[in-house]
């Protein structure tokens, strides 16, 4: 049996620091799970809302020209066709004429090294190409439609279909006569907001990377024609802050402005985001200019005028739209791997080192800041622990840890990417000091009670 690769011993390793550690756990596992799907545990929750939280600080809250919105799952399904999703939306699909299991097709071209020069090209060649399972001939690629159909009411009947949004994009359409006439703001404007997604997907895999639910962070800039260029500019410059920002291991980002035939038909320029992930090079997030044609198709089919009246020239035009758009699960698993580190750390025994593992994320992203850990779990100690606690958890996500030996303790926050340990041993009883531990540098410093929450809001501005 051959050994993996370091890449993919990497994607293994982070799957089950997820699962162990109470990020991320397999969907409906005690059922046998379902089809890829997975839920965020207590970590996984946490690191997710700092990631929502300082990207709305990013791209909203920290300008006077965005707002935000949060439109309904489950739309008209008029919004659908209009959009080209009901006819357009869709992904090739394949099926083994013998045992009839169902494949797309471009997947089945990567796992043979046969891909198309580019992910989002379409597969013309299957000939050398047979079912994974069973190496059956495969059918023709037909496309497959990705919405998840649902029907609304007590009938189910062509009368009653609904559809689970395949992107929060229409919603953000449709509300723009509603956020100009409320919110009194003139162009350019965005629209920003943050949301489940559904796509029925052929395949699943890789982990979080590829799944049938999942949420985005996204945007819609609405401007004058001849204007978008430099607020595509803009934006590319604020997406490659942002991933700064989360620490994404710079090294592994590329940049790929898309050809013709690669962007979608709605499209004039679409730069694809890419991340050097263990199983290979794949989107993380997009950013594309989609001119006019979505206001240009909602105001054929519902008959409503979208027009932008400028106040002060009084010319009327539909607004064109720059769209930044960034999964949060692809986001949570560039974090995960950027910030995943082994390294030899020194033992309680002088000259020996042993390996530690450190999840290395920026401190205002880590799913616990704080950890307080008493030396002992004697009454005197366990109060002041809960007390030094209750005052750190207003400013700070704070954890007490009393179980184990105080090394173990120190080893498992630094697994959970926490950035600072404060531990309370006896002698704090008298000097009213506790020693406050460095996750990255593994330094300690003993730092007074009264101080040490001036201490730690220093050291998380720094």
């Amino acid at each position: 049996m051959p050994e993996n690769t370091p890449e993919e011993n990497l994607m293994e390793k982070i799957t089950n620091l997820a699962k162990t550690r109470g990020f991320i756990f397999p969907g409906s596992a005690i059922y046998g799970g379902l089809a890829n799907s997975w839920d965020y545990g207590p970590l996984g929750v946490q690191l997710k809302n700092n990631i929502k939280a300082l990207w709305w600080k990013h791209f909203v809250t920290s300008r006077t020209d965005m707002v935000g919105l949060d439109p309904a799952i489950i739309m008209n399904p008029k919004v659908w066709e209009a959009s080209g999703h009901i006819g357009s939306f869709s992904d090739p699909l394949v099926e083994c004429k013998k045992c009839h299991h169902r494949f797309r097709a471009d997947h089945l071209l990567e796992s043979k090294q046969l891909e198309p020069g580019y992910e989002k090209e379409k597969p013309v060649d299957l000939k050398n190409v047979n079912c994974p399972k069973c190496e059956g001939e495969l059918t023709e690629p037909r496309d497959f439609n990705l919405l998840f159909k649902t029907f609304i009411g007590a009938v189910e009947d062509d009368q009653s279909v609904a559809y689970l949004r395949g992107e929060i994009a229409q919603g953000m359409f449709v509300n723009l006569k509603n956020v100009l006439q409320t919110s009194r703001k003139r162009l350019p404007l965005g629209i920003a907001a943050i949301g489940k997604a559904f796509r029925n997907e052929i395949t699943t895999g890789n982990f979080i990377f590829r799944v049938r639910e999942f949420e985005i962070m996204e945007l819609e800039y609405f401007v004058k024609e001849d204007e978008w260029e430099k607020h595509f500019d803009m934006w590319l410059e604020s997406m490659k802050d942002w991933l700064s920002k989360l620490g994404v291991d710079e090294k592994k980002l590329f940049f790929n402005d898309l050809s013709e035939k690669d962007r979608a038909h709605y499209s004039k320029k679409t730069i694809d985001i890419e991340y050097e992930y263990p199983f290979g090079r794949k989107e993380l997030y997009g950013l594309a200019y989609r001119t006019d044609y979505d206001l240009k198709k909602h105001t054929e089919h519902s008959g409503e005028d979208l027009q932008y009246t400028d106040p002060e020239t009084g010319e009327k035009f539909l607004p064109h739209i720059v769209e930044p758009s960034m999964g949060l699960d692809r986001t949570i698993l560039a974090v995960l791997l950027s910030a995943y580190n082994e390294e030899e750390a020194p033992t309680a025994n002088k000259g020996e080192t042993e390996k530690r593992i450190v999840m290395k994320f920026p401190k205002y992203l880590a799913p616990i800041q704080v950890a307080v850990l008493p030396l002992s779990k004697k009454q005197d100690l366990v109060e002041l622990t809960n007390d030094v606690a209750q005052k750190l958890s207003e400013d700070f996500v704070t954890e007490i840890d009393v179980t184990q030996s105080i090394g173990k303790r120190y080893r498992r926050q630094d697994e959970i990417g926490t950035p600072y340990c404060v531990t309370i041993d006896f002698d704090s009883l008298e000097d009213k000091k506790v020693t406050v531990r460095d996750r990255d540098t593994m330094e300690q410093e003993r730092i007074g009670v009264d101080e040490l929450l001036d201490y730690l809001k220093k050291q998380f501005a720094s």
